[in-house]
């Protein structure tokens, strides 16, 4: 099967090669000195500030989402949250949960922020976004999000989970305290593991809140990430595959030589679908997903037959949109060949009327 979601996604044979040993023990210093190399690989590719740090954390995305949430705001915070999807909205959840006090500013699907929207809440303490909400495939426009943080002394925290390599994130020059990912999208790993680079802000804001939860306590992620370990037993295996994955994003060019690569196979996909029946959902698309609503086709039959007849996975939408909108995913380990294998099969469905 060929995979074109938007994660787990398909990883590269040195990837796949290090899960195909039985997990190691840990609490080494040889595991202890390949976390510390994570570590400086994440925070260099990120250019985050001098002396941030970056935590592992045994979880989904949404486990580091909600770790933010607990760790570094606080019930004296009022809260921004853009919510322009399902990933928005999750957000909003999570400060329910933990009763933040926020403001939902909600952006029609697919649509871009816009700046008025953020007109007249200068007075927030913190803002919410995912940088790329990935149901709807919209990159949102960090400049503008990043100008307006700044200028108001808004503390800015950026879910990157599906944005992370594919598009540009320099944390530094956007001002942001906290960037979240996880290891099953543009990683290209198994998924497990979700990681969250802290600026010194940050830091000091986690320092100072009250521990709430145990798991996912960042204080204490911290205190043992400075010995290269975690508190509790980690998906080792996925953070060794971690390793290799950054090695290789390395030692072939860096981060932006990956991004090109990412951006070249989006961009041949959207240009080889310009004549068949699908509208772009997303006016503004990020590297990582094209979301596509067929025009006169169900969405539901276009993801059963490819899976089914040309043993291709593609990406389907939840709730309301599940039978209007599916999604292609340019992340992962994603050959020329690969994507010329997926559009040859949209053409033959499309010659066969059923697209």
């Amino acid at each position: 099967m060929l995979n074109f979601t938007v994660g787990p996604v398909m990883s590269s044979d040195e990837v796949i090669e290090v899960a195909n040993h039985s997990t190691p023990y840990f609490r080494t210093p040889e595991f202890s000195q390949i976390m510390l190399e994570n570590e400086k690989m994440i925070l260099d590719m990120l250019h985050a500030p001098e002396k941030s740090r970056c935590v592992f954390l045994t979880t989904s995305g949404t486990g580091a989402m909600e770790s933010c949430v607990m760790n570094i705001l606080s019930d004296k915070d009022r809260v921004i949250v853009i919510n322009g999807g399902s990933f928005g909205h999750r957000f909003v959840e999570l400060c329910e949960v933990h009763g933040r006090n926020f403001t939902e500013v909600k952006c029609e699907f697919g649509r871009q922020l816009r700046k008025e929207q953020l007109e007249g809440l200068e007075d927030h303490t913190a803002l919410l976004i995912n940088m790329h909400e990935t149901s709807s495939g919209v990159l949102y426009d960090m400049d503008l999000v990043s100008d307006f943080c700044k200028k108001n002394n808004i503390m800015l925290i950026v879910d990157a989970i599906s944005a992370f390599i594919a598009d540009e994130l320099d944390m530094e020059k956007m001002g942001a305290a906290a960037v979240l990912t996880g290891s099953q999208k543009a990683l290209a790993v198994q998924p497990g593991i979700s990681l969250i680079a802290l600026s010194p802000a940050a830091l000091e804001r986690v320092e100072e809140n009250k521990e709430v939860c145990m798991y996912l306590s960042m204080k204490q992620a911290l205190k043992n990430g400075e010995r290269g370990q975690t508190p509790f037993t980690p998906a080792v295996t996925t953070l060794l595959q971690i390793h290799k994955r950054l090695e290789l994003i390395v030692n072939n060019g860096g981060i932006a030589a990956e991004r090109k690569r990412i951006a070249s196979v989006a961009k041949t996909f959207r240009d080889g679908i310009s004549d068949l029946p699908f509208e772009f959902v997303s006016e503004s698309p990020s590297n990582t997903v094209t979301s596509l609503h067929p025009t006169g086709v169900s969405a539901k039959e276009i993801i059963r037959i490819l899976k089914d007849e040309y043993h291709i996975w593609v990406c389907p939408n939840g709730g309301e949109l599940a039978d209007t909108v599916f999604r292609v995913g340019h992340i992962g380990n994603i050959t020329d060949e690969n994507n010329q294998e997926l559009l040859d099969a949209l053409h033959d469905m499309s010659k066969r009327g059923l697209l």
